[in-house]
This record gives structure tokens, sequence and C-alpha cells, in this order.
């Protein structure tokens, strides 16, 4: 397996509309790369994961003009909604598709039964397809997002430093997040936001209306997508990462956070208890509540902000989570294993 076609949304690599899935499949080709193997990049225009005639034409397109037997991997959220490009397709390539996030419906069946091999990105993702589609477990295989190497997040004094780092979407949870935080103001707090404020701007401004209204205004910052080094800032600058969402197949996000030391307050979805682990003695790196629950998520910040001891614990399990977290080689490592199976 010297040469892969990888086929991917275009704009990975844009800085104004970061996602996990586009980092994740950045750091796979530049994996890839580095072990010496040849890595085609196809960027495919269009409305992914809701394709319209002309996204599915320009994805044919692009499939078309990869030569018959090649080792072709394909991007879920351009695979999973378009079989009638990739079944008929999966006769003359090599097929492996890599699904971050499960879209539950029939066409993404017909594509994943249609495979050689299917990565998912997390334990949960892979028992998810597995219980959708009855799919061969065989065939379906883990490749679990790595994380960079980072210093540790030194703290404040008042640990009142809060930070969620997400697209301002309702699948993230900033409506639960302002619910729950609005009845601690008698705690110094303050909470940063950082994410795209682009893809749903009428959330937004309802978030923006909310916040004001609880006087929450001057302790609820939306940061917007900020650059990497900026970004890296605001981890250095926190005392606990907070992710509210309603869905999530690993939540890289929470690795990154951990990779920091910061511990983690987060609904209990999809793949988040696989991201944020244990520490040595088993004690999670912090504390998971029920989905959808702003009173859970408000009593788990709450017991963050007003007990020491509890803080100390997390923060020394968070530091134990740091050293065992998976890195990029051997994310790139599975995906490879994967492949040359699938070549087979």
């Amino acid at each position: 397996m010297s040469t892969v076609h990888f086929v991917v949304p275009a704009g990975i690599d844009d800085p104004t509309r970061p996602s996990g899935g586009n980092a994740y499949d950045r750091r796979i080709i530049d994996g890839l790369t580095a072990a010496g193997r040849t890595v085609h990049v196809h960027e495919v225009p269009g409305s992914w994961p809701s394709p319209d005639a002309q996204s599915l034409g320009a994805l044919a397109a692009a499939v078309g003009s990869i030569p018959d037997g090649a080792l072709v991997l394909v991007d879920g959220i351009v695979a999973s909604p378009s079989p009638e490009v990739l079944a008929p397709a999966a006769g003359r390539l090599r097929l492996v598709v890599l699904v971050h996030m499960p879209l539950e419906q029939e066409r993404e069946g017909t594509v994943l039964a249609a495979a050689a091999a299917v990565i998912a990105t997390s334990a949960w993702t892979r028992q998810a397809l597995l219980d959708l589609y009855s799919l061969p477990g065989d065939r379906v295989h883990v490749a679990e997002p790595g994380v960079e190497p980072a210093e540790l997040a030194p703290g404040t004094a008042t640990a009142g430093t809060l930070l969620s780092v997400a697209a301002v979407v309702p699948a993230k949870g900033h409506d639960l997040l302002l619910d729950a935080l609005a009845p601690l103001t008698d705690f110094s707090w303050q909470c940063q936001c950082v994410g795209s404020l682009e893809r749903d701007p009428a959330f937004v401004e309802r978030l923006r209306r909310r916040a004001l209204d609880g006087r929450l205004d001057s302790r609820v910052c939306f940061l917007g997508v900020q650059p990497e080094a900026e970004l890296a800032r605001s981890y250095a600058s926190a005392d606990v990462f907070v992710l509210a969402s309603r869905v999530e197949s690993y939540g890289m996000v929470v690795a990154e956070a951990l990779a920091r030391g910061l511990p983690v307050v987060a609904a209990d979805v999809g793949g988040v208890p696989e991201a944020l682990g244990h520490g040595a003695d088993g004690t999670r790196p912090g504390l998971l509540v029920p989905p959808d629950d702003p009173v859970a998520l408000r009593e788990a910040i709450r017991s963050w902000l007003e007990d020491r001891g509890l803080r100390r614990r997390l923060r020394a399990a968070a530091h134990e989570r740091r050293a065992a977290l998976t890195d990029w080689s051997t994310t790139t490592s599975a995906v490879a294993g994967t492949l040359v199976g699938a070549a087979q």
C-alpha cells in the first residue's frame, strides 16, 4: 500500500471553518505522507452531508478520475450520503470509509456495506455502526484521534476561568451552558466560548440575547474562531474545560484540554467518556453529566467552583491522563493498518 487516494470535503484546511473531522483528515494525510506513502487528495466541493445534484456530480467526477484497483479512503461526510456514486465504484476500487459521526440513515448503510473496510474514530462510533447496519465486525476498525503534546495550564487563584471550544450551533449545547451558568452568579467565574459564529447566526443571536437578559453578558464571551496560537493561549489561561454537547462521536477538544492538564465537565454523550478516560488510579479527570440536563451541568460546575478538594483530585487525574493520551502517529498507524488490509 504505497499509494492512497483520499476523498475529502473541500476546505479541510480553511482556518475559518475548523472542525474535528477536518483536523483529523489533515493529520492522516500528513502522517501517511511522512511514512513514505503517496497520498492523492481529492477535495470535493458540495453541501455535505446533504448533497445536491451538483455535489454528487463533483464526487462522481473525482471518483471517476481514480484508476481501477486503486485504494481509496473517503471521508464519511462525503461517502455516507452518496451510495449512488460510491456503491457502484466499490466494484472497481478498494474502498475504505472513514466515519467521524454516523448519519443513521439507509443511504449510509448501503455505502458501508459496499466498502472493503470502515474506520470509525471511536469505539462508540464503531458500535453504533454495527448496531445500525449489522456490518461484519472484522471489517469495522477504530482509529482514535490523537493529540499534540502541550504545556500544562497553570490555573488561576479562583479556578473560575471556564473554557468551551465548539462551533456555536444547537448540537454543541451552548444554550444548555447558559441555562446552567445563570444561577451561579454568587461565584467568581468567566466563561470563554471559542468557535465559529457563522454556521447558525440566528442561534448565536438568541444566545446573546439570553446572556444579556440574564445579566451574563459581562461573564460569557463568544469569541468566534481563534487562530492556533491564540487558541493555545485560551487553553493555557483556563481552569476547567466545559462541553455541553448533545452529540459527539469522540470529542477531540476534550483530549486537547487534557493535554494541558485541564479537568473537564462534559455531557455523557457518544465517545466523550472514551476521550475523557481515567487517571492511573481509575479517577476520571472530570465530571460527566446526563445530556440535555442544564441542572446536572450546573451542579457539576458548582461543585468545581466551591469544592477545593474536588478540584485538586480532578487536576491530579487530568495530569495523569495527559501522559496516556494517544498521539497522532498511533492514529496514523491504525489507519494505515486498515488500509493495508483493505488493499489485499
